[in-house]
């Protein structure tokens, strides 16, 4: 693929490709150097805008009207946004590369997306990757091996009857001077049974009753336009990967440590952060027991003596009591 190639020589194969189209841009350069291919293709010119601009106009011919050239000439910004929403449209390129189109982007990226839009445009030679995998593609579908295969699915047959069957069959007619066997006439009965059923599906199938109406005949140039879209679809597939897609798949994995020490160290820390926080919890549940208890002996304390349950006021009141008795009999 075109992706394996190095620029040097991705660089020739768009050159061939720009010429093999009769580019009117490249006629008459006669280039040999990849250098000078590469300044031409890959550098910002007014030159290079203008072979980009013919591509774009060879694969679209709304995108050469006089409206779009107009444009060009007043506003070479909204130009290069056209071109850039050609590309997005082709799934080539976003609306927003604007730097791919003005050619501020790597040659590599550059080239890949030049060579892309060549295969777009009619009568263009393919890159000689692209050329072929649709030969190889085709080779492959049209080998001799394969031709039984493929008329049989172009031209689709029912017949379900096993080879002992058909035997039989074949058999009954010569066979009919003499008595049927058991055997011929289990056979028998099974065909007209088998028949029926046979009839019954066939009427039901719509590709057997349409077959006078769309004759499945084999077509080897229809069988080329198909391979050629499929082989666009892998090249569009192969593009999109390559610009979107390929970094993702081609990140190493995660890699997790062998050592089991930072597991136990987690498993610790988890078992502590646990331990404490059911310790606060079980301190939040006996500081509001406290809080209540207080609360409670604050609005009505009450104390036990002799067996008997005082309040607090009443015990002041007995201590003052006797206070006073002890200081009168001191004084006496």
């Amino acid at each position: 693929m075109a992706g394996a190639l190095t620029d040097r020589q991705l660089v020739r194969v768009v050159y061939d490709a720009l010429q093999a189209a009769s580019c009117p841009l490249v006629e008459g350069l006669y280039l040999q150097e990849a250098d000078s291919m590469l300044q031409l293709l890959c550098t910002p010119s007014q030159h290079r805008t203008d072979i980009l601009a013919w591509i774009c106009g060879s694969i679209n011919p709304n995108f050469a009207t006089s409206k779009v050239m107009s444009m060009r000439s007043k506003d070479p910004d909204a130009f290069t946004k056209e071109m850039a929403v050609l590309g997005q449209e082709l799934m080539l390129c976003r609306a927003g590369d604007l730097d791919l189109i003005r050619g501020d982007v790597s040659p590599h990226r550059q080239l890949q997306f030049l060579e892309q839009l060549l295969t777009l445009v009619p009568g263009c030679s393919k890159s000689a990757g692209h050329r072929a995998n649709e030969e190889m593609l085709l080779n492959e579908l049209c080998a001799d091996e394969n031709l039984p295969h493929l008329t049989q699915m172009l031209e689709p047959t029912f017949d379900p009857w096993p080879g002992h069957i058909k035997y039989m069959a074949s058999r009954k007619g010569t066979k009919s001077s003499s008595k049927p066997s058991k055997e011929d006439a289990d056979v028998t009965a099974l065909l007209q049974s088998t028949q029926s059923v046979l009839e019954q599906l066939q009427s039901e199938c719509e590709f057997l009753n349409n077959e006078a109406q769309s004759p499945g005949v084999f077509s080897p140039s229809s069988l080329r336009v198909a391979a050629c879209d499929l082989q666009q679809l892998m090249a569009t597939f192969s593009h999109v990967y390559e610009t979107d897609l390929s970094a993702y798949c081609s990140r190493d994995p995660p890699s997790f440590s062998t050592e089991t020490d930072i597991f136990q160290r987690v498993h610790q820390l988890l078992l502590t952060c646990n331990t404490e926080l059911e310790m606060l919890n079980e301190v939040s549940e006996a500081s509001a027991s406290t809080n209540e208890e207080v609360n409670r002996l604050q609005t009505q304390p009450r104390y036990w003596r002799r067996g008997e349950k005082h309040t607090l006021p009443d015990q002041l009141e007995e201590l003052s009591r006797r206070s006073r008795e002890f200081l009168s009999l001191l004084h006496s």
